[in-house]
């Protein structure tokens, strides 16, 4: 399966990764200097591919970036 990709309204490239059905990453492309993004998508939409341009851009409105990708110390870890 390959993962949606689309130009956002400043044109910066992005590929929409659906890595499970409540939780979508909007990665950037090459030239793209913004924050990986995650979102939550729509009920009863399973695939990227399913939505218009339009309906990506608001996902990645309301999106939450990244934050490095790095997890916060484990508790349990000496």
């Amino acid at each position: 399966m390959g993962y949606r990709k689309f130009r956002d309204r400043d044109g910066a490239g992005w590929e929409v990764r659906d890595e499970s059905d409540r939780r979508w990453v909007f990665k950037p492309l090459r030239g793209n200097e913004q924050s990986e993004t995650h979102v939550t998508p729509p009920p009863r939409v399973d695939d990227p591919f399913e939505l218009s341009t339009q309906e990506l851009q608001k996902l990645l409105d309301g999106g939450r970036p990244s934050r490095g990708g790095r997890r916060p110390p484990s508790p349990f870890r000496d």
